[in-house]
């Protein structure tokens, strides 16, 4: 990473040439194919920390430290320059009743971002006046020396659920009750799974080891300092906009991967055709179109549903497309579009009360949508697959969406199966038995 402190150097003495209304400043970098970001990012001392792949894998960046702050992300859009990008989330129930201690947004303003579009990499600082000066403490603090995160070695001993089967099946059953009484057509139950190990792990060792095994999602990591960190593997994104381009998508309705090509297809043709599962897609896909239509000046949703495959599970998928009017800001369609019908329920409202009188936890991040926000161009992804370690305990949420037709057993089964996109990346001493009982 000699490549990385020559650049930081570089940018080093042109924030002290720079004019006082200088902004950002970048340098291309020249780093080897095989360059691990998330070595890199482990072994620096600034806080925040930020990381994004995009599910395409062509997007890769750690942005640093923090020159400012927001909790409205529409306040920090309309005051960004050009190019600059503020990196963040939307929670799902922070700043509520029952959840007063995580914000309802946090964004911020990156000291440094290292960026990589397919192979071209790139260093970039964020400036101020009022902040030079620690925007230099920052970049001195840089370190371009980094160890490898070591595999994950630590093993499950043993599973303590939130709610568990028997708190579930209640949640199932009056979920059903008032969907039949017509409070709700859908609503998105969760469930914590909070892990007992051998041994700590990591966020970069299950960042880095979910990024290996889970692909075609988004991978991310947001810790605020040493001891809370935020961080998941999801195949939904939220919206990508570009100018005036915006692309969602409606991602519901789910089963396993089969033990062998045949039994796979037959699962996968199996959604394609199942009535519930269909529903349960066109539910989200007619609250994305709605929430959309008063912004936007065309619109193309996919006519018919198409497969996501993942390692673990296969899901529904449709396309949305469109054109935004003139003057429709990013932070406008987060809050519009988060929470989805696919993490929430319909109608939202009474869906949301549900939830919330309800789940035995707060869910804080976990559903809410990951990401960064700029004047040109925003992308943020849905926070499911996702997992919480705080002070050395590891937290894992999953939900189901609850419509005519659902089971206690059958979404329980389900949870597990999307749970095992980070369950399975460490091993296990425990007992198939002790899953539900536990």
């Amino acid at each position: 990473m000699t490549a990385l402190q020559k650049a930081v150097e570089f940018l080093i003495n042109k924030i002290q040439q720079s004019a006082a209304t200088t902004q950002r400043l970048t340098v291309k970098l020249e780093l080897p194919a095989n360059t691990d970001l998330i070595d890199w990012m482990e072994s620096q001392p600034l806080f925040p920390k930020f990381y994004w792949q995009s599910r395409d894998s062509r997007e890769e960046v750690v942005a640093l430290g923090q020159i400012r702050t927001f909790t409205d992300p529409k306040a920090a859009e309309q005051v960004l320059d050009t190019e600059q990008r503020i990196w963040g989330g939307r929670s799902f129930d922070g700043r509520t009743h029952r959840n007063q201690r995580c914000l309802s947004s946090f964004f911020f303003l990156p000291v440094l971002e290292v960026s990589r579009v397919d192979g071209d990499w790139q260093l970039a600082v964020n400036l101020s006046d009022e902040h030079r000066q620690k925007v230099l403490d920052g970049l001195a603090q840089i370190s371009a020396d980094s160890a490898e995160v070591p595999a994950i070695t630590s093993k499950i001993l043993g599973r303590r659920y939130s709610p568990d089967f028997s708190g579930w099946s209640q949640m199932i059953s009056n979920a059903l009750d008032a969907i039949s009484n017509k409070v709700f057509e859908k609503v998105v139950l969760a469930r914590k799974t909070t892990l007992t190990l051998d041994a700590p792990v990591s966020p970069a060792q299950l960042l880095k080891a979910s990024r290996s095994r889970n692909h075609h999602s988004f991978h991310f990591m947001m810790a605020m300092d040493a001891k809370h960190c935020f961080v998941g593997s999801t195949p939904e994104r939220l919206f990508l906009r570009q100018e005036r381009d915006l692309h969602t998508e409606a991602v519901a309705g789910t089963t396993g991967r089969g033990a062998n090509a045949e039994e796979d297809a037959n699962l996968a043709q199996w959604l394609l055709d199942d009535s519930k599962n269909r529903y349960e897609n066109r539910l989200v896909v007619d609250d994305i179109v709605s929430r959309l239509v008063p912004r936007c000046s065309s619109m193309n949703v996919a006519q018919t549903p198409e497969l996501i495959q993942l390692r673990k599970v296969q899901h529904l998928k449709r396309g949305i497309d469109a054109q935004l009017n003139d003057q429709v800001y990013s932070a406008e369609l987060l809050e519009s579009l988060q929470p989805t019908a696919a993490i929430a329920g319909l109608p939202r409202d009474e869906a949301l009360a549900f939830i919330s009188e309800n789940e035995p936890f707060a869910r804080g991040w976990y559903s809410g949508a990951v990401g960064f926000l700029s004047g040109n161009r925003s992308e943020f992804c849905v926070a499911i697959r996702s997992a919480l370690i705080m002070d050395g305990e590891v937290h894992l949420f999953a939900g189901a969406g609850i419509v005519p037709g659902s089971t206690a057993d059958s979404e329980w089964k389900e949870l597990d199966r999307k749970t095992s996109t980070l369950c399975s990346l460490l091993a296990s001493e425990e007992g198939e038995w002790e899953r539900k009982t536990a």
